[in-house]
């Protein structure tokens, strides 16, 4: 069930089909800045691990692992396509090659989904940061709905103007955020004395319950780590940069987000201020090692990184939906790309429309944007499931197709798939809260009207 207009398979070359888009633009890095811009690692120091922390303990270094681990099998699978196939649909064309249409329809859709809500969420997450330096400095902060215009119209511009540039800029914006982290670790580490956390390594006071809810988490800090998929008609030798990037993002956010927890827990030993409860976790342990410089710093970098998040979702959304638009799911329209730019215009415009009209109506009901940040992180994490487990599932039938079969392929596929079905048990599971409780059957609705238009729709003739 091979797709036809899937990129050249089987060859280091790009794809033979660039939908319009300026083929091979970026080079290694700036393919890998995609990946690590959407799982925005300066975020999680700071907004993320606290949360885990707050169900997982002494435990959440361990969580942090097993969703490295995790990540990792995803990973793996999503390798075994991006080897041998380039295209902008990412995750929904690699299903589209092996699986019946109905689920690389529902990996589309729910990928569409995932990313659009991520978009959404690391909006909301610049409005609180925003709103944090704002108060701090000036004792004020500009309207909600203001700024929330801002990221998402200045994200959809940089991404529309020049898709070389908008890679340069999440590139440079998160090496400088991860940096000013990892100074404020080595600072507090050096002052602390290299030593071992007994707690943490014993797991004191650690729920096995807890576990699972806290993985559900720790999970969102990595969703978007295979968005350099999406740069399949772009990257230069594609075959190659892709699943290395990929991969490469797997590694260094799990170990990066590893350390930080980590270093976090134990640099709260003594602190009044429970990590749990704290707004700007690294703001203040950078106080307490007397660089208070430096955690102003990441703040401020903390803001602009969820922006590179903003806008690598804006990149990957509008690729997905233009690829989604060439297979007839959606209107024809988005298929256009400017001739010069070689951006797809349209389908950016409804991608950073769709995430700033979703955080303007939380805005309007007063959610915060920590909640944002919350709200609709949650409902992107089932998108992302959705589509690792799809794509895990198709990866024997495409080993089969290129006669690779290996059990040992089928094993590591079959777990992939087992582990994304135990960790949206445990997310449904999890939701105690009226709020999150209805964001399952939200994403289960969203999922049947993309399924309706499905089957509801004329199917492309195949020449």
């Amino acid at each position: 069930m091979t797709d036809p207009t899937n990129a050249v398979v089987g060859t280091p070359e790009a794809s033979s089909e660039t939908y319009g888009l300026h083929s091979g633009a970026l080079g290694a890095a700036e393919t890998l800045a995609q990946s690590v811009s959407a799982t925005a690692p300066s975020t999680t120091s700071s907004l993320t691990i606290p949360l885990v922390f707050a169900l997982a303990g002494n435990g959440t270094w361990l969580v942090y692992l097993m969703a490295t681990a995790a990540m990792l099998l995803v990973g793996f699978c999503i390798g075994r396509f991006a080897r041998r196939s380039a295209s902008p649909g990412s995750l929904y064309s690699y299903t589209a090659q092996s699986l019946p249409p109905t689920f690389s329809a529902l990996a589309a859709w729910g990928l569409l989904m995932a990313y659009l809500a991520t978009g959404a969420s690391v909006a909301g997450g610049a409005l609180y940061y925003v709103n944090l330096l704002s108060h701090q400095f000036l004792h004020w902060a500009p309207p909600a709905v203001v700024t929330l215009a801002a990221v998402c119209g200045l994200a959809g511009y940089i991404a529309f103007r020049d898709v070389k540039l908008s890679a340069e800029v999440m590139l440079w914006i998160e090496v400088v955020s991860v940096a000013l982290v990892m100074a404020v670790l080595a600072v507090l580490m050096f002052q602390m004395g290299l030593r071992l956390d007994p707690g943490q390594l014993k797991l004191t006071g650690v729920r096995v319950s807890a576990l699972g809810p806290a993985l559900v988490l720790s999970i969102f800090s990595f969703v978007g780590f295979e968005s350099a998929t999406t740069l399949g008609a772009e990257a230069r030798n594609p075959l190659r940069t892709i699943p290395r990037a990929v991969l490469q993002c797997a590694v260094f956010s799990g170990m990066f987000f590893i350390l930080c927890s980590y270093s976090e827990v134990l640099g709260f030993h003594g602190v009044p201020t429970n990590l749990a409860e704290t707004s700007s976790p690294l703001h203040l342990l950078a106080g307490k090692a007397g660089v208070s410089g430096l955690g102003i710093g990441i703040d401020i970098g903390a803001t602009i990184s969820m922006f590179a998040c903003v806008l690598a979702c804006a990149t990957a959304a509008a690729r997905v939906m233009l690829r989604m638009s060439h297979e007839g799911i959606l209107p024809r329209s988005l298929q256009k790309t400017n001739r010069i730019r070689g951006t797809p215009g349209s389908a950016l415009a409804i991608s950073t429309v769709l995430m700033f009209f979703a955080t303007a109506v939380m805005a309007s009901r007063e959610i915060t944007g920590f909640e944002m940040y919350d709200f609709a992180g949650s409902l992107a994490v089932f998108g992302f499931l959705t589509a690792y487990a799809l794509v895990a599932a198709a990866v024997p039938f495409a080993e089969r197709e290129f006669g690779r079969s290996s059990v040992w392929v089928t094993l590591v596929s079959g777990l992939t798939v087992v582990a994304m079905v135990f960790i949206s048990i445990f997310d449904i599971r999890s939701n105690a809260d009226p709020v999150h409780a209805r964001i399952p059957l939200l994403y289960l609705i969203y999922a049947a009207i993309g399924l309706f238009i499905h089957f509801v729709r004329p199917k492309p003739r195949r020449i």
